[in-house]
């Protein structure tokens, strides 16, 4: 069953998901000596990896972090790259003891390869997620692959999504948005022992209704969340405007 959190507004969203992830990530520490962490992008997850970087008590030098999806043929330096957003939000804050970075300069075969080997061999403790406009499950645009056990995928980006990064200011225009993209696969994703996937604002409503509507649906990727154990999806007010009242009121508050 897919928990549900309701948060008042972007910022208690990612304070709740920054102190929930936080006490995860130091259980994983105390019961294994280190924590391993997959970590998105995107608007969604500006506050939750502001409130992360700043929650006591984790020993950073022992979390080892992996990147969830990068674009196809962006360097490190370029504005939209998440390796550069990963870097300047989070990286460099907190200095884990290892990252993992999907380059989308280098060639995505071997970076597949390479980083998904280390994937494969890794306990993976808690995944940062968050879901797009179309409910794509990191960059798995419908109709997504739900069945494949590949750590990495190579995707074409569908037009949605790509209007999505022109509206959300990361490329000035349709042209300049890549086709293709690195995605951990939801298998993949699925494999973490504990999953927060944070949606806040109006533009995800219907993402959002569509995801709690649906069931491990290829069209709505992100209701795959519901086949986990211990996932917890966080909206806020703005994103929640689809939901029927008595689903919104059913739901455990943030605050």
């Amino acid at each position: 069953m897919l928990n549900k959190i309701l948060a008042a507004d972007r910022f208690e969203m990612g304070l709740w998901v920054g102190r929930n992830a936080a006490e995860s990530i130091r259980k994983a520490q105390e019961e294994f000596g280190h924590a391993n962490l997959v970590v998105a992008t995107g608007a969604s997850q500006f506050e939750v990896l502001a409130s992360l970087a700043e929650q006591p008590g984790i020993d950073w030098s022992q979390v080892t972090g992996f990147h969830l999806d990068e674009y196809v043929g962006v360097s490190p330096d370029h504005p939209a790259s998440f390796c550069r957003y990963l870097r300047e939000r989070f990286v460099d804050k907190v200095t884990p003891g290892a990252f993992h970075y999907l380059r989308g300069d280098e060639d995505a075969k071997e970076t597949m390869q390479r980083v998904g080997e280390l994937l494969r061999e890794t306990r993976i403790d808690v995944s940062l997620v968050g879901i797009g406009e179309n409910a794509h499950l990191a960059f798995n645009d419908p109709p997504a692959d739900l069945t494949t056990q590949e750590p990495y995928l190579l995707v074409e980006l569908d037009k949605r999504c790509r209007q999505q990064q022109v509206g959300e200011g990361w490329f000035p225009s349709m042209d300049e948005v890549p086709t293709h993209a690195i995605s951990m696969s939801v298998q993949q994703i699925l494999k973490s022992r504990e999953i927060f996937c944070s949606v806040p604002d109006a533009q995800k409503a219907e993402a959002v209704a569509r995801t709690l509507s649906s069931f491990n649906d290829p069209m709505v990727p992100a209701s795959a969340l519901h086949t986990h154990p211990n996932a917890t999806l966080i909206i806020d007010i703005a994103s929640s405007a689809e939901l029927d009242r008595d689903v919104r009121n059913s739901m455990e508050s943030a605050s």
